[in-house]
C-alpha cells in the first residue's frame, strides 16, 4: 500500500512541540525490564534467498488431491474472478469506513454483502466484520439474553467447535449453556425441547443442515420454541440454503453461518467469514457494522453507516459484544463470489454437492460403511467404520486422498462437494475395499 510516511521535518516538529529530543523518549514512562534493547533478529536476506526460504518451508504442506472430509471448511471451486477482484489494493485497508463522504465504495460493497445474505437467510438485517461462524453463532446468543433471561440451549447437533466458543462467551457473562440431545436419528430432540421446565432459556442454537449433514425440521422445532419464549437462531450452510427453504422463511429469529465455502479457500483454518442477520424486531440488538442505502442532497444514492451509536464505542468495558474493527475483506469476496455465481450457479453447486454426497454414501455402503442415520442429509453423513479408521485415513493419505473425520462410537463423518469428480469417488471406494 502507498502510505505517506511523516519526513524528518515533521518529526522534529513534533518532538519539538513535546519538548522531547529523541522518539525513544516516548517511552521513558515505561519500566526499563519492559523494554527490549536489541531484538534477536538475524541478517537480511536477499530477494532470491527469501523466496528459497519460503518454497522450502511451502514443501511440508500436505497438498491432498481429493479430500472428502469438511467439518466446517469446505473445499468448493472459486471463480478466477474471485482472487483477482478482491486483491485489489483499494480493498485491502480493513479501516472502518466512518467518513462516507470519502468511503462510499467500501460502503457500497458492504451493503451489497449484507443484500446478499437477508436473500439467502430470508431474514430482513444483516450485518458484517463478524469473524467466523463460530463468534456468529456466540454472539448472536449473547444478543438473546436480557435481565431475567440467561441461558442458551444448543442442539448436541451444532459443530463442537461451535458449541466451545459459546459456552466461552457464556462463561464470561456467568449464563448457563445446556446441551439438547439428539434422537437416535441425529436430529433436535424436539420432545426435550417440550417438557424441559426453564423458564429462563433465552435462545436456543441449532444447525441447518447440523453437524452431520442432516436437515432438521426447523419450522416444527420453531413452533415449539416460540411458545416457550425462547427465540431461535439457526446456523446456516450458505451453499445447502440455495436450494432449500430459508431460516427466514421456516420462522427463525436469527440466522448466523460460516462463510468460508463463499468463494473463501482452506487456508490452514482462517481468515474465515461469520455473517449473522436477523427479523427487523432484532434490529437494534444485533452487533457489527450495518450498512444503510440513502440519498445525498442532490439526489444520488448514497451509502453510510447505519445506527452508528453502538455499544462498543459508547460502554466500551461494560459492551456485550467483541465486534468492533472492520473485517471487510473476506465479505467483499464472498460478495463477489456470490455475484458471479449468480442464483442459478449457487443452485448447481448445491445440488452438485447433494447428489456426489449421495452417489458417495451408496458406493461406501455396498461395500460395508453403513450409514449411521437414516434421515435426509446435504453433502456430509456419517458411517459407521468397518475397519480400524486411522489405518484407513493413513492408506488414503498415500493415495494422496484426505478421508473423512473420525467421530465418537467408531464412525466417519464424511463430505463430498462438487469438486469430487465421479472418478474421485469411485478411487475412494476402490481404495477403502482394499484396506477391508
Amino acid at each position: 500500500m502507498a502510505y505517506l510516511l511523516n519526513t524528518d521535518e515533521q518529526v522534529k516538529e513534533m518532538l519539538d512541540t513535546l519538548g522531547l529530543k529523541t522518539l525513544e523518549e516516548l517511552y521513558d514512562y515505561l519500566p526499563k525490564e519492559l523494554i527490549i534493547d536489541e531484538l534477536n533478529i538475524p541478517e537480511a536476506l536477499g530477494e532470491i534467498d527469501v523466496l528459497r526460504s519460503f518454497q522450502n518451508l511451502s514443501a511440508k504442506n500436505k497438498v491432498f488431491s481429493s479430500i472428502f472430509r469438511g467439518a466446517g471448511s469446505y473445499r468448493h471451486y472459486i471463480p478466477a474472478v474471485v482472487p483477482e477482484m478482491a486483491n485489489k489494493e483499494r480493498f485491502k485497508t480493513a479501516y472502518t469506513p466512518y467518513q462516507a463522504e470519502v468511503s462510499q465504495g467500501t460502503l457500497q460493497s458492504i451493503f451489497e454483502f449484507q443484500t446478499m445474505i437477508c436473500e439467502l437467510t430470508g431474514m430482513d438485517v444483516a450485518n458484517a466484520s463478524v469473524y467466523d461462524g463460530a463468534s456468529a453463532a456466540a454472539e448472536a446468543v449473547s444478543m438473546c439474553r436480557d435481565r431475567k433471561k440467561k441461558r442458551a440451549y444448543i442442539s448436541g447437533g451444532v459443530n463442537p467447535r461451535v458449541i466451545n466458543t459459546v459456552k466461552t462467551y457464556s462463561w464470561s457473562f456467568n449464563a448457563p449453556v445446556e446441551i439438547l440431545e439428539q434422537t437416535k436419528d441425529g436430529l433436535v430432540d424436539i420432545d426435550a425441547l417440550e417438557k424441559t421446565e426453564h423458564t429462563d432459556i433465552a435462545a436456543l442454537l441449532i444447525e441447518q443442515p447440523n453437524y452431520y449433514g442432516l436437515f432438521e425440521d426447523v419450522s416444527k422445532i420453531v413452533e415449539v420454541a416460540h411458545k416457550k419464549g425462547i427465540k431461535v437462531i439457526v446456523k446456516v450452510n450458505p451453499i445447502a440454503a440455495a436450494v432449500v427453504e430459508s431460516v427466514g422463511e421456516c420462522g427463525a429469529d436469527i440466522a448466523v453461518g460460516e462463510g468460508q465455502p463463499l468463494g473463501i479457500p482452506l487456508g490452514f483454518g482462517g481468515p474465515y467469514l461469520g455473517f449473522m442477520a436477523c427479523k427487523k424486531n432484532l434490529l437494534r440488538a444485533i452487533p457489527g457494522r450495518i450498512v444503510g442505502e440513502t440519498k445525498d442532497e442532490e439526489g444520488n444514492r448514497a451509502y453510510v453507516l447505519t445506527l452508528q451509536a453502538r455499544e462498543q464505542h459508547i460502554r466500551r468495558e461494560t459492551a456485550g459484544s467483541n465486534l468492533c474493527s472492520n473485517q471487510a475483506l473476506c465479505a467483499i469476496t464472498a460478495s463477489v463470489y456470490m455475484s458471479s455465481m449468480g442464483p442459478k450457479g449457487m443452485e448447481d453447486v448445491a445440488m452438485q454437492c447433494y447428489n456426489k454426497a449421495h452417489y458417495l454414501a451408496n458406493e461406501l455402503g455396498k461395500i460395508g460403511f453403513k450409514l449411521r442415520y437414516n434421515s435426509e442429509f446435504f453433502h456430509e453423513f456419517v458411517t459407521e467404520s468397518p475397519c480400524d479408521i486411522e489405518k484407513l485415513n493413513r492408506y488414503l493419505e498415500n493415495n494422496n486422498i484426505l478421508g473423512g473425520l473420525p467421530i465418537e462410537n467408531n464412525g466417519i463423518l464424511w463430505c463430498a462437494t462438487e469438486m469430487n469428480t465421479k472418478h474421485d469417488i469411485d478411487n475412494l471406494v476402490s481404495l477403502c475395499k482394499e484396506v477391508l
